[in-house]
């Protein structure tokens, strides 16, 4: 699978699990050369396909805790073609850049809503507290879990993308309780949940 590529929906190339793992080492090496250690998380459909979703995958979504994470990312990052200069983004709380590493559009960006919630991905303890740990070459990398990832796209109505990951999830097992308080916390109607729960009735319970 590593060497097909898919089609996005809009006609794109998606990416395969080569080029997310080869953009990651080489921009965590970078950060490595200059002594930058700073906190992360990959999440968006990056993050699924690490851990063994076959969806699509247009980019690598890097989740950092503070602004000045961006510019320090950015900074070891300076031999790489730069897409989007580290820039605010107030409409959408965010300090985010973009480069291209490796033939890979790579981003990094806060996301700075403030919540007590541990049940989204992107927001809140959510990403901190829940991810597992993927190798990518001499790397060991965070990735948010699947269930956050599930609900944020089911909330999308993504279909080609919360299918495949319904599918793993069938096979491979989910924490049941997290991925119920993820799908309340995104306002998921008691509909869209029960179809959810019928499409795992059968998986095994994975804490």
């Amino acid at each position: 699978m590593i060497g097909t590529l898919l089609v996005m929906g809009d006609g794109a190339a998606s990416l395969r699990l080569v080029d997310v793992t080869s953009a990651l080492e080489a921009a965590l090496t970078a950060l490595k050369a200059v002594g930058a250690d700073p906190m992360y998380r990959v999440g968006g459909t990056s993050a699924a396909l690490l851990q063994g979703v076959h969806l699509p995958v247009g980019d690598v979504d890097v989740l950092v805790a503070r602004r000045e994470d961006v510019d320090t990312v950015a900074a070891a990052l300076s031999s790489f073609p730069c897409l989007y200069a580290a820039s605010w983004f107030p409409e959408s709380s965010q300090y985010f850049a973009r480069y291209e590493v490796n033939g890979v559009q790579l981003e990094i960006s806060t996301v700075e809503h403030e919540t007590d919630s541990d049940e989204m991905e992107c927001i809140g303890r959510g990403p901190w507290q829940h991810y597992v740990l993927i190798t990518c070459g001499s790397h060991r990398v965070p990735v948010v879990r699947l269930e956050l990832r599930l609900a944020t796209e089911l909330l999308r109505d993504r279909s080609d993308r919360y299918e495949p990951l319904l599918d793993h999830m069938a096979t491979q097992g989910f924490d049941a309780d997290l991925l119920d308080r993820a799908m309340a916390a995104r306002g998921l109607s008691v509909e869209r949940q029960r179809l959810v729960h019928d499409r795992l009735a059968s998986s095994p319970d994975r804490p």
